[in-house]
């Protein structure tokens, strides 16, 4: 299972976390990645979060919280 994380911070400016050609890549603009309480589930399903690759993948990364833990780690970044 591979995952490839990104927080984009502008154009051309992202913070990413996992190898490239994952199975899955999972996207959040940092405005909604830095919010309080920010859960990737949710935002998913507001279109928020975008998401490409193996669909059942996505959704179990996404009901266990681990999307959730990485995108926070990762907006928390300097």
């Amino acid at each position: 299972m591979s995952i490839q994380y990104r927080v984009v911070v502008g154009k051309k400016d992202e913070r990413v976390e996992g190898r490239d050609g994952a199975e899955v890549v999972i996207a959040v603009p940092i405005d909604i990645a830095s919010l309080d309480g920010f859960d990737a589930a949710v935002e998913y399903m507001r279109g928020n979060v975008k998401a490409t690759g193996h669909t059942g993948l996505l959704l179990d990364v996404l009901k266990s919280g681990a999307a959730t833990t990485a995108i926070s780690r990762l907006a928390s970044q300097p």
